[in-house]
């Protein structure tokens, strides 16, 4: 299976990077892993609905680039569903199962995602109904993604 992380944004913080670098290494034993940034545009405070707008398209578009067509895409979005552990390992393998052999995340900017790229996905994914920054949520998605692994080869994870 390959697995394509696309996000919105580089990782500044030396210590995400490290987490970041630290699970790629883990997924390296169960899948191709990916990770693709494209730039981020620039937010200026109160900028208006109008310009938030823009920034969000201008963005979804850079992503939309990279997106695959015979990929199955999923959105990291606050109103996606939510699942557990258990569940996401088990959709996984369930893609894997019934023939898919690559699978994208996406992660957007401060702002979110763009409605072309919500409307392009195939699943929508919650991890909270928390606002986390989208470099954290990066570590997030690979640990959770690492964890299905081993939770699909029924290998021991702490709980």
């Amino acid at each position: 299976m390959k697995i394509t992380i696309l996000a919105v944004g580089k990782i500044k913080e030396v210590f995400y990077r490290q987490a970041v670098q630290e699970f790629s290494k883990r997924l390296g034993r169960y899948c191709k892993l990916e990770i693709l940034e494209v730039p981020d545009e620039k937010t200026p405070d109160g900028a208006s609905e109008a310009s938030e707008r823009q920034i969000l398209e201008k963005e979804g578009e850079r992503l939309l680039k990279h997106v695959k067509e015979d990929a199955w895409l999923c959105a990291l979005a606050i109103e996606g569903k939510m699942l557990d552990s258990v569940s996401f390992s088990e959709k996984i393998e369930k893609l894997g199962v019934s023939g898919v052999s690559h699978i994208q995340f996406v992660i957007g900017g401060s702002l979110g995602l763009s409605d072309r790229v919500l409307k392009r996905a195939d699943f929508r994914i919650s991890f909270s109904e928390m606002t986390f920054p989208h470099q954290l949520m990066r570590v997030i998605l690979l640990e959770q993604i690492y964890r299905a692994y081993r939770i699909m080869m029924k290998e021991p994870y702490h709980k």
